[in-house]
């Protein structure tokens, strides 16, 4: 068995641990779930910043956002603690500098669900991790899955800086799209990722099927697949049973499951699909892609399509992901890749 953080130390036991200053860089979501670990934890935060273009020395949870030259002029030296995300180039570079300058870290706080990555998680999923593991079918993918780990676990950004490759390197020696592709977007958002596919397979295939449940989102996907032959859009969520289900509807990509959000509908992907052949399949589905694996596991029985699947919406996915995905189908071979992101967002579980 494989001990993925020998010698590793927990970016939550270092910022507890630390005797500099802490710098917490960012707001919004991502720095709310900070705060609340840093509050669970018994870790103060010293302040907030923001990167210059963003800066308006508003309020923040009680502290005046300011710049990163700020603190710099107040303090000797102190930790970052980064909490927000960016696949921007500025920002990731902007993230990059700070991190030259002072002490980074990016405590791992998942999109959706409880579950934080530190000792506690890894100690109930080691088993587990290491099953995953012991399934990937290439070495850049074993490599990205322990230095994806890594990463969570200490927060250290050199782990994710060296396992990032372009979205390119997996569409060409992986997913290796033909010019006869039935395509299933999940979670196709405003059609940015059926551009996607038309790029990667040259605008020649057999059919697009796409869901998604904002309504705003669904009607620029509409727009956007105007003009396109064989389209069949369903404005629905995926998930493993027929039924209406609680969304908050946000803006852009970040609309999910939330019992107290506006009611949508939502099928089982067998059910939309009645028997129709799939050969390729997007799943960005905000947290729900166990319940949509469990909707349409007659398709990946049957049709074992080439499956292209975000796995970094919870601190499980990582592992749990493929663990389900062999349960169902165990003719899958599995790879993984982390693409330019800061954190591990937009690390992909690619099955062929």
């Amino acid at each position: 068995m494989i001990n993925f953080i020998e010698n590793l130390t927990s970016s939550w036991d270092y910022l507890k641990e630390t005797d500099k200053p802490i710098v917490l860089y960012g707001m919004g979501d991502g720095a709310d779930k900070v705060l609340a670990q840093f509050e669970k934890r018994g870790i103060k935060a010293f302040g907030v910043m923001a990167s210059d273009d963003f800066v308006r020395y508003q309020s923040y949870r009680g502290f005046t956002v300011k710049k990163l030259s700020d603190f710099e002029s107040e303090l000797d030296d102190f930790v970052v603690a980064l909490s927000f995300a960016s696949q921007l180039p500025e920002v990731m570079e902007n993230i990059r500098r700070a991190g030259e300058r002072h002490k980074l870290i990016v405590p791992s706080v998942p999109v959706f669900g409880e579950n934080v990555f530190d000792r506690a998680f890894y100690a109930d999923n080691e088993v587990k991790l290491n099953e995953a593991y012991s399934l990937l079918s290439d070495e850049l993918s074993r490599a990205v899955f322990r230095d994806i780990i890594a990463f969570q676990y200490s927060g250290e950004l050199s782990y994710l800086e060296r396992c990032t490759t372009e979205k390119s390197e997996a569409f060409e020696s992986v997913l290796r799209l033909g010019g006869s592709e039935a395509y299933l977007d999940l979670g196709a958002y405003n059609g940015d990722t059926v551009d996607e596919f038309l790029e990667y397979c040259c605008g020649d295939y057999a059919s697009i099927t796409a869901l998604e449940p904002n309504a705003k989102s669904f009607a620029k996907l509409k727009e956007r697949c105007c003009g396109l032959h064989d389209v069949t859009l369903w404005q629905l969520a995926s998930y493993n049973r027929n039924t209406v289900i609680g969304f908050n509807l946000k803006t852009g990509r970040n609309c999910a499951i939330d019992p107290e959000g506006a009611p949508v509908q939502a099928a089982r992907v067998d059910t939309v699909l009645c028997g129709k052949r799939i050969t390729y399949a997007k799943l960005d589905v905000e947290g729900a892609e166990r319940e949509t694996f469990e909707g349409m596991e007659n398709t990946l029985r049957l049709f074992k399509p080439k499956l292209n699947v975000a796995a970094y919406h919870r601190s499980e996915d990582l592992f749990a992901l493929i663990l389900q995905l062999y349960s169902i189908n165990p003719d899958y071979r599995f790879f993984l890749r982390h693409h330019p992101y800061i954190p591990h967002w937009d690390t992909n579980i690619y099955a062929v």
